[in-house]
């Protein structure tokens, strides 16, 4: 049973709007939308006699582009990503209860709603820097400290990963009680939803941590995935909500827990770019198993061709090492798959480092305890990349099933 917005929740709502005296102003900020009178100017739309493709090409460009938010799945997980990234993660309030979550997912759902289409949150005193959403998504996910706050039943897989021996984790990356993933091709737009959700959260939920992330914009829309800072194509092989043997490997189907429900999976995971640098271009592409230019096996053919994993070079060893990161990596049992949306991040060093860089890595999948862990295991086991790369962040979230037009974002969670 989901809880509309309106009612009690609705009051909640009011109470916490009248409580920052802007009641008055939220009626009217409310109502803000694109138009011809917006900050582009006039004439800064599409032109008139462009057919449907250059139009929304145009809208692409100047920011236009939204994406529902409305629906039985949550935007963010299997659409294009978008080229900038913010991952916000959430301690709740001590004492916080049901109706704590309940009035948070209410504000959230409502500001979400808002921003994904080009408005301003509730209370935005600037809803102007919502006008380009960029294709905004705004994703919610609850990790166990959610679940008991709400007296909910977890699916079965939510729980910290296991350790593993690669592992140098910093507690300063780990965990949280809920995550919001925010996405867009603009970082103007990325940073004003972050705040305004931020902000909104007060003072039900603090920020335990925040991971901001970027890839090479349009991206994965056809043929070519995105780079990491290695300069490996990230996201091969991954598997497609369209394809229908691929779909139960990302969403859940509700025979694990919840239809369209999915879990998420955040690695932290930093890159020896001095290192790196240091390796020629033979150890590079032995470490991953593919080449370079084009994410070939080393056997031969292109990106999508299936490696020859019997072939041997003239030495007798094989040509794809049996401890390249390819290698570990590939599935040995069908459900070992899960989809890929990775972030590059490229933040400030500490004394004495030239660089602080790496890899915001998201897996989402419907049972990470059967996808994703027998993969990592071997990774950690042994992965030539282990040489250059540390895993220093991990949490695990459940992504909730989306909703429809007046309910919030896990209602029949929350009975």
């Amino acid at each position: 049973m989901t809880t509309p917005i309106g009612g009690a929740a609705q009051v909640g709502r009011r109470r916490l709007v009248a409580s920052i005296g802007a009641l008055a102003g939220a009626a009217a900020l409310s109502g803000c939308t694109r138009g011809s009178g917006g900050p582009d100017g006039p004439g800064s739309g599409p032109d008139p006699t462009a057919d449907a493709e250059g139009a929304a090409a145009a809208a692409e460009r100047q920011g236009a582009a939204t994406r529902s938010f409305h629906g039985p799945r949550q935007s963010g997980v299997d659409d294009l990503p978008q080229a900038f990234l913010t991952m916000v993660a959430f301690d709740l309030a001590a004492g916080a209860d049901t109706e704590t979550v309940r009035r948070l997912m209410t504000v959230w759902t409502d500001d979400i709603n808002r921003l994904m289409s080009g408005r301003g949150a509730l209370t935005d005193q600037e809803p102007e820097l919502a006008t380009r959403p960029a294709s905004l998504t705004v994703t919610v996910g609850w990790g166990p400290g959610a679940f008991a706050a709400a007296g909910a039943d977890a699916p079965p897989w939510l729980a910290p990963l296991p350790p593993f021996t690669i592992d140098q984790l910093e507690e300063r990356w780990n965990g949280g009680d809920l995550v919001l993933q925010v996405c867009s091709d603009s970082p103007v737009t990325v940073a004003h939803a972050v705040r305004k959700l931020v902000t909104g959260a007060e003072p039900m939920a603090t920020q335990r941590w925040v991971q901001r992330g970027f890839r090479e914009p349009l991206m994965d829309a056809g043929k070519e995935r995105m780079r990491n800072l290695l300069g490996q194509l990230d996201g091969t092989v991954n598997p497609s909500s369209s394809v229908a043997e691929d779909e139960p490997l990302i969403w859940d189907d509700g025979s694990t827990w919840r239809a369209n429900a999915t879990a998420l999976v955040v690695r932290r995971i930093a890159m020896e770019l001095d290192r790196w640098d240091r390796a020629d271009r033979f150890s590079r592409e032995h470490a991953l198993g593919r080449r370079l230019d084009n994410g070939a096996p080393l056997t031969g053919g292109d990106e999508m061709t299936p490696p020859d994993l019997a072939a041997t070079a003239a030495d007798g060893f094989p040509v794809i090492d049996t401890f390249s990161h390819m290698r570990r990596a590939m599935p040995t049992a069908p459900h070992e798959r899960f989809l890929r949306r990775p972030y590059n991040y490229d933040d400030e060093p500490a004394p004495g480092q030239d660089s602080n860089s790496g890899l915001i890595f998201l897996a989402y999948c419907a049972d990470p305890v059967r996808q994703f862990i027998p993969v990592q295991e071997r990774l950690a086991e042994a992965d030539l990349l282990n040489l250059y790369t540390t895993p220093i962040g991990s949490a695990v979230f459940a992504i909730l099933p989306g909703c429809a037009d007046g309910e919030i974002l896990g209602g029949d969670l929350l009975t």
